[in-house]
């Protein structure tokens, strides 16, 4: 997994780059085909926004979070990234196969 980190109108400082990273390493715990994470960091006005485009292989994942702490921002990015990685991941498989297979041989 590649992460880019970006940072528009904020410097990226070490601590915020390892912050980044741990809090990412979760979303490989639930989908291990995370290619590469493009993740932007910003500020507006008082707000601190962080951004973050996935792709998976076969499709791209988007999210966005604005707060006022930049690290409860990116808290929040990455708790919507691992519910839309879960919900991919779910849609990978196929959950009704089992069921025909095993209704045929009842009948």
């Amino acid at each position: 997994m590649q992460i880019k980190l970006t940072g528009h109108h904020v410097e990226i400082t070490d601590p915020l780059r390892s912050y980044v990273g741990n809090k990412l390493e979760r979303l490989e715990r639930h989908f291990d085909n995370v290619v590469d994470i493009h993740v932007i960091l910003g500020v507006e006005k008082l707000r601190q926004k962080a951004e973050a485009t996935i792709h998976l292989s076969g499709s791209t994942v988007y999210a966005d979070c604005t707060d006022e702490d930049m690290y409860a921002a990116i808290d929040s990015l990455v708790d919507k990234l691992d519910r839309q990685v879960v919900k991919h991941k779910e849609k990978l498989t196929d959950h009704h196969r089992s069921e025909g297979v095993a209704r045929k041989e009842m009948v």
